[in-house]
């Protein structure tokens, strides 16, 4: 099965063609901001511009920019190609990642979140240990953290914890999805936000 990859939740645009275990071509370029200008033209460039037997697409949390960009994009080649298209949660796959380098560990995962918040969650046996959380830096240095901490937040939390901690510093990286377990892969194609809305909606304040 040939599986198109897309990973833009973060400041990475990151695509992947991988066949079977095998990985076909491959684009990751740091880019900040500028995804959906980046994004369709990398696809473009891959062979047979991309396509394949099934999609495999970002929810975040992240960028709420970036994590639109990445579903829209997969939503629509999906539909253009007569093509299954799955999620993954974006934190799950720099947690494999890191397991890919610290097999035996139990991982906490620290990325950048909104207004100075980190996304933080434990992972254990390939699975979260725990829910996602939004946590001030303050707040996660009181909660804690697993002997590895992953992400691009990994080494200023480690370096807050201080003891005996690995940091790994990571962006995830759609070359690495076929690390995510099938069992952690969904239908449901529903951005996850990792915290609340920053806006009220109009109709809640009307009835304020």
């Amino acid at each position: 099965m040939r599986t198109l990859a897309i990973e833009t939740a973060y400041e990475a645009c990151s695509i992947a063609l991988v066949e079977g275990n095998g990985l076909i071509a491959h684009d990751h370029r740091v880019i900040g901001r500028g995804h959906a200008e980046a994004l369709v033209p990398m696809i473009g460039a891959l062979p047979g511009k991309g396509r394949a037997d099934r999609i495999l697409v970002s929810l975040g949390p992240g960028s709420f920019t970036g994590v639109r960009i990445g579903l829209a994009t997969a939503r629509a080649l999906g539909f253009a190609w007569g093509t299954e298209v799955l999620g993954y949660p974006t934190l799950d796959l720099v947690a494999a990642m890191a397991r890919a380098q610290h097999p035996a560990s139990a991982i906490t995962v620290c990325m950048n979140g909104g207004h100075g918040e980190w996304f933080v969650q434990d992972f254990e046996d390939a699975k979260p240990g725990n829910a996602l959380r939004s946590l001030t830096p303050a707040q996660a240095q009181t909660a804690g953290a697993q002997a590895v901490i992953a992400g691009n937040r990994a080494e200023e939390f480690t370096g807050m914890l201080g003891g005996d901690r690995t940091a790994i510093a990571l962006l995830p990286d759609a070359a690495l999805v076929r690390l995510v377990p099938e069992q952690l892969l969904t239908r449901d194609l529903a951005p996850i936000y990792g915290r609340g809305a920053d806006a009220t909606p109009m109709a809640e304040r009307n009835q304020a």
